[in-house]
């Protein structure tokens, strides 16, 4: 064979080979392609939440309450009383710790106040008529005993819903909350007209209402500050009333009424939460709901803390609600633990720990 010959036979053979491989690659015994095809992709088989739903409720009176009821049914109830010029679904804006809460059982439920979101306004409603309505939607979900919890200009109501049905409160919570108690608000010398004035721009503006100082831990909370101000939107202009400022003149001139409820009947635990920053509602408050209150409170105070401090420390707030109120929230290291009081305050004060979960140093 000459050489030429050689190369051939040579060449063949090496591509016999190659075939060989690339055939025992591809080619199962049936002479199909057997390759694997890629993993089959995972889609989720329910619904993500998107935040809690509003509902509707007929009153004995024929008028129509709208609540929010989110957490697992079987958890443990907690009315959530939200600030002035908010919707029944201002829960949502704690959604944060949204895990914290479903894995402590909580079950939040709001029912929205006169005038707000989808409720109309009647200008004969009193704070009164809100614990009514309260009651009955609480009635109406089966539920019995309840925890509250208050923000700010939710305070009174809360006042009113403890005064009227004592025996219903299993824990009272007030966070920042403005007391019916003790001096009147400044603004209550104003007349109806001169105070619409006064909140007319900023309750038209969302982003007006809900400014938080530069400087507040809310900031570092991814999609904050759009949550609240959909809940500005949804409060002022849900039912198409374009920002009316009566129903929110309404409830502001309600502050003024003194003395507040009598809440000599309330046998329940009560925890008190303030800001030493606040300027809306100032820490000497808590002082006033203590003059108020028959028991003895706990008080936590907070330094890293203004008119925010509902969200700062909403942590704390939900294991108190839990009923851990002797345990504290501290980040230690990069976990978060939830201590016996004693042991974190010893941790805090020697600088090993910060109040409070991780998240908040994860800016």
């Amino acid at each position: 064979m000459t050489s030429s010959g050689h190369a051939r036979t040579a060449a063949i053979a090496i591509g016999a080979a190659t075939a060989t491989v690339l055939g025992a690659l591809l080619v199962g015994g049936s002479g199909e392609v057997s390759a694997s095809p890629p993993p089959e992709p995972k889609v989720q088989d329910a619904f993500d939440s998107l935040g809690p739903a509003v509902h509707a409720a007929e009153l004995s009176d024929g008028r129509t309450a709208h609540y929010s009821d989110t957490g697992n049914k079987d958890g443990k109830p907690v009315l959530f009383i939200g600030g002035t010029g908010t919707s029944a679904r201002a829960s949502h804006m704690t959604d944060f710790f949204r895990t914290t809460r479903e894995d402590l059982g909580l079950r939040l439920i709001s029912v929205e106040r006169n005038g707000f979101g989808d409720t109309e306004f009647d200008e004969n409603l009193g704070k009164a008529d809100y614990a009514k309505d309260a009651l009955q939607v609480l009635d109406k979900l089966g539920v019995d005993d309840v925890s509250v919890v208050a923000i700010s200009g939710g305070g009174p109501y809360a006042a009113e819903l403890a005064a009227r049905a004592p025996e219903r409160i299993s824990q009272l919570h007030l966070a920042a909350a403005l007391p019916p108690y003790g001096t009147k608000p400044a603004y209550c010398g104003l007349s109806d007209d001169a105070l619409a004035a006064a909140v007319r721009e900023q309750i038209k503006d969302p982003r007006k209402w809900w400014a938080f100082p530069d400087d507040s831990p809310v900031k570092s909370i991814p999609g904050f500050a759009d949550t609240a101000y959909e809940e500005g939107a949804r409060t002022y202009n849900q039912r198409g009333q374009q920002a009316d400022p009566a129903p929110q003149v309404h409830e502001q001139k309600l502050y003024c009424g003194r003395p507040g409820p009598d809440l000599s009947k309330l046998d329940a635990p009560v925890y008190l939460y303030g800001g030493k920053k606040d300027t809306t509602v100032p820490p000497a408050t808590l002082k006033t709901w203590q003059d108020a209150l028959p028991g003895e409170e706990r008080v936590r105070t907070y330094a890293d803390s203004g008119h925010d401090v509902q969200y700062r420390h909403w942590d704390q707030i939900l294991v108190d609600l839990a009923g851990h109120g002797d345990r504290t929230v501290v980040c230690k290291g990069d976990k978060t633990r939830v201590l016996i009081a004693r042991e974190a305050d010893r941790l805090v004060t020697k600088g090993k720990a910060e109040l409070g979960s991780c998240a908040w140093a994860k800016k």
